[in-house]
């Protein structure tokens, strides 16, 4: 391939990792594209809870949970299915994933009721953990050298998708109902599922183990390997507080205070835009040996948005200056939690990212659903203290984890 080039060439087969097979501008907008898309789809519906809720007779604690189920299929997913890139060819993987999730798509698409919502939503985040796939087979194709700015540009795209959803899914259901957004993004997801089919090379690392035994291994790693357990545990906390800001500041935003209509509500997601910036920083930092400070500054500046972010009640001022600062630092915090798991052992990164990525997303779950609790027993306070609460941890964690380093 051309690493010059700004096109997409058809590439070549590639069967050994470790930056073997270059890789092109092209490829890898192709591949920041996709993840942008894939990762959406969990959070299509933040922006609409306050209309599911009318449409499909759900009460706010049941809309809620639409949240946490796209968060608990996702992390389902990472668990069961991402390993799988350590022991099949990840191309022909890649792309099934991304078929099926356009399928899965249609099912939201044409639920009748909130139980079938739930099951859509809960297969179609299963499967869009093909994301999770492309992450590290993007890593795998960079030179050594560049990894920390793949990793930047890739999770820049997957940041853009997770945040301009929000604002597409109000606009298109402005336009023509919630059921919109599903059509649309089925269709979007099976168009970049033929652009992956044609344009990545293949890349297959058999490993010899079985699919029961892989499991086994991609949990075993909790144990064997100490630096993922406290890294999980940072961006479990992160995502946990990262998600009661996004699941309650609709209810917020459509309540009386505010009075604002989903399309407005998923303009919001344009003010967190800014913190994709973050991704490319905390990669060039990476590169450059700082990834450990990015963690430490992004964990206390996630905690310190929540002062702003609580007084976001009655002023809008606040509560976008607070969204800023929580969307940069939780980027930057991811980026260096994976710079410094993938750094572990080249040789599974697809099991080292499930691992992470599982106890990421669980805790993203487990934030949605106490947000729905905060929001409707405490209202916004309770919502500000939980998420401020949960970023303090963070902080807390990282400093453990440096002592535990300074002490080997």
């Amino acid at each position: 391939m051309n690493t010059a080039g700004s096109t997409i060439p058809r590439p070549e087969a590639a069967e050994t990792p470790g930056g073997g097979a270059p890789l092109s501008r092209g490829l890898l907008l192709l591949m920041s594209v996709a993840t942008g898309l894939s990762v959406a789809n969990n959070y299509f519906a933040q922006p609409l809870l306050d209309l599911l809720g009318r449409e499909l007779g759900l009460g706010t604690t049941m809309a809620g949970m639409i949240v946490t189920a796209a968060q608990a299929g996702y992390g389902l997913g990472l668990i069961l299915l991402v390993p799988l890139g350590d022991l099949l060819e990840r191309r022909r993987l890649t792309v099934v994933l991304y078929a099926a999730t356009a399928v899965f798509l249609l099912v939201s698409a044409t639920a009748p009721n909130g139980t079938v919502l739930l099951a859509g939503t809960v297969l179609t985040a299963l499967t869009s953990v093909a994301a999770q796939v492309v992450v590290p087979y993007a890593v795998t194709l960079a030179a050594p050298a560049q990894r920390g700015r793949v990793i930047g540009t890739v999770m820049s795209g997957l940041m853009l998708g997770a945040l301009l959803s929000r604002t597409v899914a109000g606009g298109l259901a402005g336009l023509g109902g919630w059921r919109t957004v599903y059509w649309v993004s089925a269709v979007l997801v099976a168009g970049v599922t033929v652009l992956l089919w044609r344009f990545l090379p293949s890349l297959h690392t058999p490993i010899g183990l079985s699919y029961p035994a892989l499991l086994r291994s991609t949990i075993a790693l909790f144990r064997h390997e100490p630096v993922l357990r406290w890294r999980a545990g940072i961006a479990a906390l992160s995502l946990a507080s990262f998600n009661v800001l996004w699941t309650a500041v609709t209810f917020l935003l459509a309540g009386p205070r505010y009075g604002w209509s989903e399309a407005a509500i998923g303009l919001l997601g344009l003010a967190g835009v800014v913190g994709t910036a973050a991704a490319a920083l905390a990669g060039r930092l990476a590169d450059r040996g700082h990834v450990q400070w990015v963690t430490g500054i992004g964990s206390v500046a996630l905690a310190a948005s929540w002062l702003l972010i609580g007084a976001g009640d009655g002023s809008l001022g606040w509560l976008l200056g607070g969204l800023t600062v929580l969307t940069v630092a939780h980027q930057a915090v991811l980026n260096s939690n994976q710079n410094v798991i993938y750094a572990l052992r080249p040789e599974i990164r697809n099991r080292l990212n499930s691992a992470l990525m599982t106890a990421f997303f669980a805790g993203g779950a487990v934030g949605s659903a106490l947000a729905a609790l905060a929001w409707a027993h405490g209202g916004w306070p309770a919502v500000s203290v939980l998420g401020g609460v949960l970023a303090c941890g963070m902080s807390v964690l990282w400093a453990l984890e440096r002592r535990m380093l300074r002490g080997r």
